[in-house]
């Protein structure tokens, strides 16, 4: 697919033409706002460019057939929103240790999946990349990152987008981006090119392989997986940092949210105030070396997220004691309970930045008086 040259679309729509432009061909999920355009964009073009898209009976369902659809080596996505991904668990857990590269789209309704994106609610030892988009600009290049470090690593990578990125409009160039780094060959496909031959294939999440053919067993599988996110936690982590040479408070914030803290921190520091930031763009392999340089010369580190505090955690295993870190986010929500109630606004991130930072008691939290 070529360059479609500079288009206004609104950020689903962008996001399933980057996944097109990277050769996603095969998707399949169950509606759920503020997924479901993502779904009827993906239902739309993917058919014109010869792929599949599959509006399944429920989110396990659509688990299921994207499993069926990378084990033949198909570039393959699902997704939904946070509630959705509960249902997807187990069988993310199991697509994980079958090492397929699956690419899954959180499109949340808040900042409150942090931990179920970043831990997994599965069983066994199992993590996912997880790349947090700040606009629909970025998210149309971390879209196709995320389908190359999925081939890269043969594992799942999680975008978690969210309702201002679903909706909103943003001018992009959906163009393939080429990473000029070459990825493995998919050996280990069942493409049902070996059947009969005696060197037929398994996709197993235990190790095994086909009788007569040799196997690690589970141990020695699982032990090779512990080794592969090592390796990806030291290679794989992405950061954008700004204003910390001299920073006295440092503000810690991802996605849509990270891009309204980067204004208000740049505004700040324009008129003066020692203020710098961080914004984690991988929640896992999450930046805790930055974190921790940034903290090293700081006098106090504020986090922002539209939650009761989850990456918190993160960053105070980061920090490590070096300055206090407080939450100066929390919950804010409309009237249908998404992430994009009155606490989302440049003034208010402002006032609660600075209260922080000048020692003064943080603004009481903006209520949302509509109703459903």
């Amino acid at each position: 697919m070529s360059s479609t040259g500079m288009k206004l679309m609104e950020g689903s729509e962008a996001m399933a033409e980057a996944s097109i432009a990277a050769g996603c061909k095969f998707f399949a999920g169950y509606p759920m706002t503020p997924f479901t355009e993502l779904l009827e964009h993906f239902a739309k073009r993917l058919p014109e460019e010869g792929g599949v898209c599959i509006n399944a009976e429920s989110e396990l369902e659509a688990a299921g057939m994207v499993w069926g659809a990378l084990s033949t080596g198909a570039r393959a996505a699902t997704g939904s929103t946070g509630q959705g991904l509960s249902l997807m668990q187990e069988t993310f857990s199991e697509i994980t240790l079958a090492e397929l590269p699956l690419v899954i789209f959180n499109m949340a309704r808040g900042q409150q999946d942090y931990y179920q994106s970043t831990r997994g609610g599965g069983h066994g030892d199992y993590r996912h990349i997880v790349l947090a988009p700040m606009d629909i600009g970025e998210a149309v290049q971390l879209t196709q990152l995320a389908f190359h470090l999925a081939d890269k690593w043969r594992n799942p990578v999680l975008v978690y987008g969210d309702y201002l990125i679903a909706h909103i409009q943003e001018a992009v160039d959906i163009a393939r981006v080429d990473f000029d780094e070459p990825l493995p060959a998919k050996d280990w496909a069942v493409d049902g090119s070996l059947g009969g031959s005696g060197r037929s294939r398994l996709v197993s999440s235990l190790g095994f392989a086909k009788a007569g053919q040799p196997s690690p067993g589970i141990e020695r599988h699982l032990r090779a997986m512990a080794e592969k996110f090592a390796a990806i936690e030291a290679s794989e982590i992405r950061v954008e940092t700004g204003g910390l040479d001299d920073a006295e408070t440092v503000i810690v914030a991802f996605g849509s949210p990270g891009k309204f803290v980067r204004y208000v921190v740049a505004q700040l520091r324009a008129e003066g105030e020692k203020i710098g930031y961080v914004r984690p763009i991988t929640l896992w392999p999450f930046p805790y070396e930055t974190i921790a340089a940034a903290a090293e010369g700081a006098e106090r580190v504020g986090v922002f997220e539209l939650c009761a505090g989850q990456m918190i955690d993160d960053v105070r295993l980061g920090v490590l004691g070096r300055a206090p870190v407080t939450g100066i986010g929390g919950i804010s929500t409309d009237g249908s309970g998404f992430g994009v109630g009155p606490l989302l606004d440049a003034e208010l991130i402002r006032e609660r930045v600075l209260a922080l930072h000048r020692g003064a008691p943080l603004p009481p939290l903006p209520d949302n008086e509509r109703m459903l």
